[in-house]
């Protein structure tokens, strides 16, 4: 008799994991969402708080500052190149024209002061104010990193990330109190929804802007960042079931005329 319950909780044990098995298959991805090579997949803005310096100080006792500018700087540019050397492919495999986001900056005067890089397609409203276009994030993120270029500064760098209810949340990607390029990641954490069980179980998340922020205490008279190859680690499996095209957001929205919330 005892010997028949350990075989009955046994088989029961075994059909639930086969159950559940679905829940936890992964296809985790790595893929690139920005690389700013060839010009970049997307036109960056770069825009400043009320303290940006914008003109050249005028008189001799002014104190020195950059003038603001921003640009894609290609290989080209610079003698031995532009990249993080972890990034360097081989001759027959790198890109014709590898770049990377600089921005030459200063304030006014010191405090929590920001500079905002996010993507636009090159269009402007109607008072000419750039449109900005939301990177979306395939499947279930796990992580985003990208590349920063740290000029020994006391800022850091933010990331605003949006998920598919509209809720915007703020994560910080790290210190850039160090020289040279170094590679920054940030965890996805778990209380922003990335899946629900209707159909489709992925939902959207969208990166909005990446966010410089320069703390109370250290000098903003002038300095350099640059950024380059922003990635994320996603989970891309979706359980295949019988008529999941009609789950397909383009269908729906051709169809019905309308969109579910991704």
């Amino acid at each position: 008799m005892r010997r028949g319950i350990v075989v009955s909780i046994l088989l029961v044990l075994l059909l639930a994991a086969s159950v559940g098995a679905d829940e936890v298959t992964r296809n985790w991805m790595s893929i690139v969402l920005e690389d700013f090579d060839d010009g970049g997949m997307y036109e960056w803005v770069v825009q400043g708080g009320k303290f940006l310096a914008t003109e050249e100080p005028e008189g001799e006792a002014a104190t020195f500052r950059f003038p603001f500018a921003y640009e894609l700087v290609d290989s080209e540019d610079v003698e031995g190149g532009v990249q993080p050397e972890a990034l360097i492919l081989p001759a027959e495999e790198e890109t014709s024209n590898p770049g990377v986001l600089g921005v030459q900056a200063s304030f006014t005067r010191r405090g929590y002061n920001f500079l905002e890089f996010f993507p636009t397609l090159g269009e402007v409203d109607d008072d000419g104010n750039p449109i900005a276009v939301p990177i979306t994030i395939p499947g279930r993120p796990l992580a985003i990193d990208l590349w920063a270029w740290g000029s020994n500064y006391d800022y850091y760098l933010e990331l605003i990330v949006r998920d598919y209810r509209g809720v915007v949340h703020t994560l910080k990607v790290g210190d850039l109190g160090y020289a040279g390029w170094r590679n920054l990641d940030v965890e996805i954490p778990n209380y922003i929804p990335r899946a629900v069980r209707f159909v489709p179980n992925r939902r959207r998340m969208d990166l909005l802007k990446i966010v410089l922020w320069t703390r109370p205490e250290e000098s903003v008279a002038g300095f350099h960042f640059y950024l380059d190859h922003i990635k994320v680690l996603t989970d891309m499996f979706e359980t295949p079931f019988d008529g999941e095209g009609l789950a397909n957001p383009e269908f729906v929205s051709d169809v019905w005329g309308t969109e579910q919330p991704q």
